[in-house]
C-alpha cells in the first residue's frame, strides 16, 4: 500500500504481497505501524513485542562486556554472538534517540503553532533516518539465513520448449553474468554444455566467488519462466517456455589433497566413482582419455557428472566442490521443511516445484509470483542493472514474511 497527500487528500493504492511507499518497498502486515504527520509524511515503527526483543539485547550485551572486563576470552560463537548483539544494541539506541526528538517536535507543533513550519521541516529530514533504522532493527532482530556469508554456485537448465527453453537458459546465464560484473565481483563458469544442434545451452553452472552472494542470490532458486516469439517462429505465435535455476551455498573448491580427505570422511560404499571418456565436439582429448568424472551419492541419490577439465584429477576436484554445495543445500531445504511442519502453516518460499517468475516479452513485462513484484523492462534485468529491484522486492517481502512469523513465535 502506498500512501501520497495530493491536493490535500490521501490517496491508498494497494498491491498484491507487498506494501509501497514512495522511495521504495515496505514490508507488509503488523510489521510497522504507520503513523502518518500532516498529510504525507510516513513513520514506521516496530511493534511493542520487537523493541522489547531488541531490548533484551542490551542486557545481554551487558553480560558479555562484564565477562570481558574480567579477562575472559570468547571462542568464535561468542565472538560471532557479541558482534550481532552489538549491533542491535547500536540500532536500537539510534531508534530511540530519533523517535525521541519526533516526539518532541510533535510536541511543539501542538503547543507553538508559530514553530510549525520549522518543526515539519526537521521532522522531513529524521523520518527517513528513523525508517531507515527501523528496518535495518528489524532486519538484524531476524536470525541470519545459513549460509549466508558464503558464496555461491548457480546451476541453469532449460524446461519445457526445447531449443527456446535452451536460448532462455543461455538469456538467464548472461543475466547472472551482467550481475556479477555490475557488482563487481569474480566470478567463473564452472561446467557449461551447449546445444550442438542449435543455440542455446542445455546445463550451466556458475560460481559466484564473493562472500554473502548466496544470501544475495538465494531466491533466484525456482523455475523461470518465458513467454515471447522465437525466432524460428513464421506465424507470429508467442510460445511458453520454462529455464531451471538452482543456487547453492559454495563450500569451497578443495585441492586434490583436500578432496582425498573430504572422500575419505564418507563411508564405504557411500560415493561411487565412474570414469569414462568425455563426450561432445572433437579435440584432442575428447573420446581419447578417460577424463569424465561422475559422482553418485547414493544414500541421497545425487549425481554429479563434469567433464569440462581434460585432466580427470580437475574434474573430480569440480564434482566433489558441486556435491558438497548439493549436499548442504539438501540438509537446508530439509531443515526449513521440518520447521514448516512444526509450525503447521504455509509460508511462500522459493520451492522450486513451481514458477517463481514470468518474463513477458510481448509486454515487456516481469513479474515475481511471489511477492506480486513487476517490473516493465525486460532488457533492463537481463542485462543486469534493474535486476536488484528484483532481489529486492522478493528480500523485502521474505523479511516480511519472517517478521510475522517472529511475532507469532512471541506472542
Amino acid at each position: 500500500m502506498w500512501m501520497i497527500a495530493r491536493g490535500g487528500k490521501l490517496l491508498i493504492k494497494r498491491t498484491r504481497g507487498v506494501n509501497c511507499v514512495p522511495g521504495g518497498l515496505v514490508p507488509h502486515g503488523r510489521v510497522f505501524y504507520s503513523v502518518l504527520v500532516g498529510d504525507e509524511l510516513n513513520l514506521k515503527r516496530l511493534p511493542n513485542s520487537l523493541v522489547t526483543k531488541a531490548e533484551s539485547y542490551s542486557k545481554e550485551l551487558t553480560l558479555l562486556e562484564e565477562s570481558l572486563s574480567r579477562g575472559e576470552t570468547f571462542d568464535e560463537d561468542k565472538q560471532i554472538r557479541y558482534s550481532r548483539v552489538s549491533a542491535v544494541t547500536d540500532t536500537l539506541g539510534h531508534y530511540r534517540s530519533i523517535l525521541g526528538n519526533i516526539r518532541e517536535l510533535n510536541g511543539m507543533m501542538a503547543t507553538d503553532p508559530a514553530l510549525k513550519s520549522e518543526a515539519e521541516a526537521e521532522l522531513r529530514e529524521l523520518i527517513p533516518r528513523f525508517n531507515g533504522y527501523a528496518e535495518r532493527l528489524l532486519g538484524e532482530l531476524l536470525p541470519p539465513p545459513a549460509f549466508s556469508g558464503k558464496p555461491c554456485l548457480m546451476e541453469l537448465r532449460p524446461g519445457v520448449g526445447g531449443v527456446e527453453a535452451m536460448n532462455f537458459t543461455q538469456d538467464l546465464t548472461n543475466m547472472y553474468i551482467n550481475y556479477a560484473h555490475k557488482k563487481r565481483w569474480k566470478y567463473h563458469i564452472l561446467s557449461q554444455q551447449s546445444n550442438e544442434s542449435g543455440s542455446g545451452l542445455i546445463a550451466a553452472v556458475l560460481s559466484i566467488d564473493e562472500p554473502g552472494s548466496y544470501d544475495r542470490l538465494r531466491f533466484e532458486s525456482g523455475v523461470h519462466r518465458v513467454q515471447r516469439v522465437p525466432d524460428t517462429e513464421t506465424k507470429g505465435r508467442t510460445h511458453t517456455s520454462t529455464a531451471a535455476v538452482v543456487v547453492l551455498p559454495q563450500m569451497g573448491e578443495e585441492s586434490a589433497k583436500e578432496v582425498d580427505a573430504y572422500e575419505r570422511t564418507f563411508k564405504p560404499g557411500e560415493i561411487r566413482v565412474d570414469v569414462k571418456r568425455a563426450s561432445g565436439k572433437g579435440g584432442q582429448h575428447v573420446n581419447t582419455t578417460d577424463s569424465a568424472v561422475r559422482l553418485t551419492h547414493i544414500p541421497s541419490g545425487i549425481v554429479v557428472s563434469m567433464q569440462d577439465e581434460r585432466s580427470q584429477q580437475k574434474n573430480r576436484t569440480k564434482a566433489f566442490t558441486l556435491l558438497r554445495s548439493r549436499l548442504a543445500e539438501k540438509e537446508r531445504s530439509e531443515k526449513e521443511a521440518r520447521e514448516r511442519a512444526a509450525r503447521r502453516e504455509q509460508v511462500t518460499t522459493t520451492n522450486r516445484s513451481d514458477k517463481i517468475r514470468t518474463y513477458n516479452y510481448p509486454q515487456n513485462r516481469l513479474t515475481d509470483h511471489r511477492c506480486g513484484f513487476t517490473l516493465h523492462d525486460i532488457p533492463g534485468v537481463l542485462s543486469g542493472e534493474r535486476l536488484d529491484e528484483v532481489i529486492n522486492a522478493m528480500t523485502q517481502f521474505n523479511t516480511a514474511e519472517q517478521a510475522k512469523r517472529l511475532l507469532n513465535d512471541d506472542s
